[in-house]
C-alpha cells in the first residue's frame, strides 16, 4: 500500500490508476489462491479424505484386521500405497484410518515389522533442526510417528495432523509392534 505523503507526490493523475491497480492486485491474489484451498492443498493440518482399504487378492483368510494390510499383532498399521494409517488394540481398530504424509523416493519410509523403541513429545530433529512434536520412534535411523506438516514429504517419518498425533503418541508404548506395508 502507497502512504500519503507518497501517494500526494504521484499527482492527482496517477492516484485513481493506484488504487486500480492495488485492487486488480488484491482480486488476483484472491482468484489464484482460492482454487488452491477449495482443493486443500492451502490447508496443511486438513488431510484429505481417507482412502478406504481394499486387500489385494489372495489375503482373504489371513489374520488381518478387517479394512487394513496388517495383521491383528499390530498396534500401528501403516499402509504406503494409500497413506492411511490405523491404532489398533486386542485386533480390533481403535483410530482411522488417518491420513499421512511419509518420505519421498531420497528418504523413504521403510516398510517391515519394527517395534516401538522410544518415545519423545517434545523433539526436535537434531539432523534437520526440525520440531518434531508427539515423536514415536519405531525404526532405525530416527523413523516416528509424529506432528508435521501434511504438504511436504518428510524424511521417512510418518507425519500425522496435530490430534492424530497427539493419539499415535498416547496410545502407543515402547515394545508395541508397528506393521508398514
Amino acid at each position: 500500500m502507497i502512504d500519503k505523503r507518497h501517494q500526494a507526490s504521484l499527482g492527482p493523475r496517477c492516484r485513481p490508476f493506484t488504487r486500480r491497480w492495488v485492487a486488480a492486485l488484491a482480486g488476483l491474489a484472491v482468484a489464484t489462491v482460492a482454487p488452491w484451498i477449495a482443493a486443500g492443498v492451502a490447508t496443511a493440518d486438513v488431510p484429505a479424505r481417507p482412502l478406504p482399504y481394499t486387500p489385494p487378492p489372495g489375503a482373504v483368510g489371513q489374520d488381518l484386521v478387517p479394512g487394513t494390510p496388517c495383521s491383528t499383532e499390530a498396534r500401528a498399521c501403516v499402509d504406503l500405497a494409500s497413506h492411511n494409517a490405523w491404532l489398533i488394540r486386542d485386533g480390533k481398530l481403535t483410530r482411522g484410518p488417518v491420513r499421512f504424509v511419509d518420505g519421498d523416493s531420497t528418504d523413504p519410509t521403510p516398510r517391515g515389522t519394527f517395534k516401538v523403541e522410544w518415545k519423545a513429545r517434545d523433539y526436535t530433529s537434531r539432523e534437520y533442526n526440525t520440531p518434531m512434536p508427539y515423536s514415536v520412534f519405531f525404526a532405525p535411523g530416527g523413523i516416528a510417528f509424529h506432528q508435521g506438516g501434511q504438504t511436504t514429504p518428510s524424511a521417512g517419518c510418518v507425519k500425522l495432523n496435530p490430534r492424530d498425533a497427539e493419539a499415535f503418541f498416547d496410545d502407543l508404548q515402547v515394545g508395541d509392534e508397528v506393521q508398514v506395508k
